[in-house]
């Protein structure tokens, strides 16, 4: 297999240059995300059917060739479960590929079966076993080993292969726009970062806290994805999640009281203590109105599991009208975010000025006339238009 290492501005403005005459290249990532929020970008892949390129991004400073190519709407970039990938040349170059035929989704959509591994699907189409050993090495290490380029070469060059197969079936199925639109709804949501003041939604057991515990975890949390932010750090290496329901539960005033907290641990009070205590402290002094209300869970709502079994039952008969999954219709996890965003007045999902993904995207179309009638969802065709 013949690939080139590209270490210079030049050679990636070359390759771009003639990537962008192709109607479709194969496109992929390799990162690394340990102890980070954001991905760490190690190597980028790329084939356009003459030429396979591993492109160094640590050697490289101008990658304005190679945000032009992944922007320009007359080639099709291929990828393969692509969220991550979106997210990574989202963080290092604030550009989203467009447009994405992601070939999981694809596969998914055809009937080939739910969330295909790339070794699996390369297997099934092309009768080629791919080697996964290198996929949990370390991008950021150089020199790379042939081993390791060997193996970021082959996820482009069998995607690349799988393709026109691939399309064809889409096509045959009219919904080759499906797959656009999936992926760039997807690329939306990656571009937009949930509110400071709304990440409190999305800590597990919020719901067990009082209207004071609820304020001081809104406090934070909001003040722990600062520091995540600012600092690229994973989240849980700033504080655990959990330990801030139980101090926003206990409301410690001293470090002494913030050590005898179980799963605190010393390295959360030894830098962070001040701020942890701050917060709290700084809660006491609120009155009584101020406090946000207690935040709602679904299995409160006594409509819930009727509501959300007609809305299953709708996602069900429209996946067997278009022979879809019915998890790629409407999954658990989305039903509950309609329910929530049509319930709550504290979403998250609106408060980041989205519309749930049954709303939005190629399902609207299949859904909505369906989600109207479901007449516990209040739901109002005028109210939807006006929220697109």
């Amino acid at each position: 297999m013949e690939y080139n290492f590209i270490t210079s501005n030049q050679a990636l403005a070359d390759f771009c240059q003639q990537a962008s005459q192709a109607d479709a290249i194969a496109v992929d990532t390799e990162f690394v995300r340990t102890r980070t929020l954001y991905p760490q970008l190690g190597l980028i892949q790329m084939y356009d059917g003459k030429q396979l390129v591993l492109v160094d991004p640590l050697a490289i400073d101008d990658f304005s060739s190679l945000t032009e190519l992944l922007s320009n709407p007359d080639v099709v970039k291929i990828l393969h479960s692509c969220s991550e990938d979106l997210e990574t040349f989202w963080h290092a170059f604030k550009v989203m590929p467009y447009p994405v035929f992601d070939s999981q989704f694809a596969a998914s959509i055809v009937g080939m079966g739910p969330a295909l591994g790339y070794a699996k699907l390369v297997e099934i189409m092309l009768d080629i076993v791919v080697d996964k050993g290198e996929s949990r090495t370390d991008w950021l290490a150089r020199p790379l080993r042939d081993e390791q380029c060997d193996y970021a070469a082959k996820d482009v060059l069998y995607l690349l292969q799988l393709y026109p197969e691939l399309k064809s079936r889409v096509v045959a199925q009219n919904k080759l726009p499906w797959v656009y639109e999936e992926i760039a709804h997807l690329a939306t949501k990656k571009q937009t970062a949930i509110p400071l003041n709304s990440v409190y939604l999305t800590i597990k057991n919020n719901w067990k806290l009082s209207n004071k515990g609820v304020l001081i975890l809104k406090k934070l949390a909001a003040w722990r994805t600062s520091v995540a932010r600012q600092r690229d750090m994973a989240l849980n290496f700033v504080v655990r999640e959990e330990n801030l329901v139980s101090i926003a539960t206990l409301q410690p005033s001293s470090k002494n009281e913030l050590r005898t907290i179980q799963g605190v641990n010393p390295h959360e009070v030894r830098i962070h203590g001040d701020a942890l205590l701050a917060i709290v402290a700084d809660c006491q002094n609120v009155s009584d109105e101020a406090y946000p209300p207690r935040v709602k869970r679904l299995n409160d709502i006594e409509d819930y599991k009727n509501t959300a079994a007609s809305v299953k039952k709708l996602c069900l008969s429209v996946a067997e009208k278009h022979a879809i999954p019915p998890e790629l219709v409407g999954s658990k996890k989305q039903i509950n975010q309609l329910l929530k965003w049509c319930w709550f007045s504290q979403d998250e999902t609106r408060d980041m000025g989205l519309q749930p993904d049954l709303l939005s995207s190629w399902r609207r179309a299949l859904l909505l006339e369906g989600l109207v009638n479901i007449s516990a969802l209040n739901l109002s065709s005028d109210l939807l238009e006006e929220n697109v």
